[in-house]
């Protein structure tokens, strides 16, 4: 780990006096001043603050190993649409520190520090959206859960949050309570956009990955210059001359203001939005009896004409209803809408809207558990079938998966019905069936005339490969036994033609040729 030998263990010179002390402001200020540098700066350990910071700023294998299982956390946290699991992530992540030390570079203009640091946040950021691209890769739930879409559209109150975390972050570790710094990685939450990131990735789903990259880039962006703040507020040695500390604040300025009136744009939108969405539910509300309730109500902005949908658990039909709320909304809104309104009838009893609220919610939940579990059959069969989950037909109506297997070596027909069956047990209520490759039929053992152990699970093997490949078979044979065991396969309703030849202990069995 690169150390950063910092000077700070030297007297620290005395400060020139600033011009501006001299003007009527600058006098009424000088206690003020006086005060801080005297009783607040001298109070802090510049070189032990530096020493640690910059310890913490490199990379190292334990750094990006903490970020690879931050990062794998916290994205199975987000498929899983589980705060608890993405709040544990987010304890894990050390990426604050490479971005404390970026910002506590650039207040003491030391370019070896902040190269030093920049690398560390890069290899940590690279590695975090490659381990969650490569886990929702593999993973069978890729649906946009609400904790992914909750970090796609950044806005000025996370502007706000990350310069507040920031502040509070490098004050505790200037004033050694770096005990903070754990709610502190809670508030500016890096690691879930960043996982959200190699999520758009892995997906293909730019607009997901543009907006947490966005978000990503706000936080880091703020954090690191708020350090700076801190830094050249607290007094630590800086190498920049005057003037280059005056461009050094403007351009911290600027680029403050660039963050914040696109997110401020975007704060707008969002509150408009909140607003509107009130006033939907409000003028459906109004065209119902008191009693009715308005539920999942869906606002399509970028439709043209705006498209809005919702369910209404009513006492009483309203038969105009569309039509109603769709000239008021289109006076309000100021555009064309398109509503459509599904009537559900309730009693008029007290609570009655809502009890069928939650009945509603929750068959709603059990269809989402049944779309989960369907989703874990298609890749738990495409997996075993060797092909991509697009091959796997699904019959949800009579619950019935099927997939077209392909060639796998060393695999046999019996390992095939073998895997099935595995699929198989864990959907209950399910039938699953996996078409094996055109492999060899076993041959049939016989021992005293009669099939043997493993002649029996040849049988079993041939009759089910017939059925999931729709073939008949050819059997070679002679002696009882041969007739009995053709009767058995016909039994289990295998179509086959019986031939002379083979041995009395042993029936050959071929596929029948395939129709020209």
């Amino acid at each position: 780990m690169a150390r950063i030998v910092t000077p700070e263990a030297e007297e620290t010179p005395r400060r020139p006096t600033p011009g501006w002390v001299h003007s009527p402001l600058g006098r009424a200020l000088v206690p003020l001043r006086r005060w801080w540098f005297d009783s607040v700066i001298e109070g802090v350990d510049h070189t032990a603050v530096i020493a640690k910071v910059a310890g913490e700023s490199d990379t190292s294998p334990r750094y990006i190993f903490m970020i690879m299982m931050s990062a794998g956390i916290a994205i199975l946290g987000m498929l899983l649409s589980s705060p608890a699991v993405v709040i544990g992530a987010m304890l894990l992540s050390p990426l604050m520190s490479p971005i404390i030390g970026a910002g506590f570079a650039l207040a003491s203009g030391k370019i070896k520090w902040l190269k030093i640091s920049i690398r560390a946040l890069a290899i940590g950021t690279i590695a975090a959206v490659l381990f969650t691209a490569l886990i929702v890769l593999v993973s069978p739930l890729q649906t946009v859960t609400p904790e992914i879409a909750a970090r796609t559209q950044p806005n000025l109150f996370d502007l706000l949050v990350a310069l507040f975390s920031s502040l509070a972050g490098s004050y505790a570790l200037i004033r050694g309570r770096e005990g903070t710094i754990v709610g502190v990685a809670i508030a500016t939450a890096l690691m879930p956009p960043l996982a959200a990131v190699g999520y758009g990735l892995a997906t293909a789903n730019w607009t997901v990955f543009g907006g947490a990259l966005a978000l990503y880039i706000t936080n880091f962006l703020t954090i690191a210059l708020s350090a700076t703040i801190m830094a050249r507020l607290y007094g630590f040695r800086t190498d920049l001359s005057a003037r280059q500390g005056w461009f050094q604040n403007v351009g911290i300025f600027v680029v403050f203001i660039a963050l914040a009136i696109p997110l401020g744009f975007s704060l707008r939108d969002i509150a408009f939005e909140a607003t509107s969405q009130r006033v939907v539910i409000d003028t459906i509300s109004d065209s119902f009896p008191a009693k009715a309730r308005v539920s999942d109500t869906v606002i399509d902005w970028d439709a043209e004409p705006l498209q809005i949908s919702a369910t209404v658990f009513t006492p009483q039909f309203n038969t105009g209803a569309n039509e109603e709320i769709k000239r008021r909304l289109e006076r309000r809104f100021e555009r064309p809408v398109t509503v459509v309104i599904e009537q559900l009838r309730v009693g008029a009893d007290p609570g009655a809207a809502e009890q069928a609220e939650l009945v509603k919610a929750r068959a709603e939940q059990q269809a989402a558990a049944t779309e989960r579990q369907i989703s874990e059959m298609v890749g738990e069969l495409a997996m075993v079938a060797g092909v991509p989950k697009t091959e796997v037909t699904v019959d949800r109506d009579n619950r019935r998966a099927v997939v077209e297997a392909s060639q796998l070596p060393g695999l046999t027909l019996d390992g095939w019905r073998m895997l099935e069956g595995r699929v198989d047990a864990g959907m209950p209520g399910w039938t699953i069936e996996l078409h094996p490759p055109m492999l060899p039929l076993p041959a049939i053992t016989l021992i005293d005339g009669q099939p043997d152990e493993a002649g029996k699970v040849a049988m079993d093997v041939i009759a089910w490969a017939a059925d999931r490949r729709d073939l008949g078979v050819v059997l070679a044979g002679r002696g009882e036994a041969f007739d009995s065991v053709a009767t058995a396969l016909r039994a289990k309703g295998v179509t086959l033609t019986q031939t002379d030849g083979g041995s009395a202990s042993r029936i050959e069995v071929r596929w029948q040729a395939l129709p020209q």
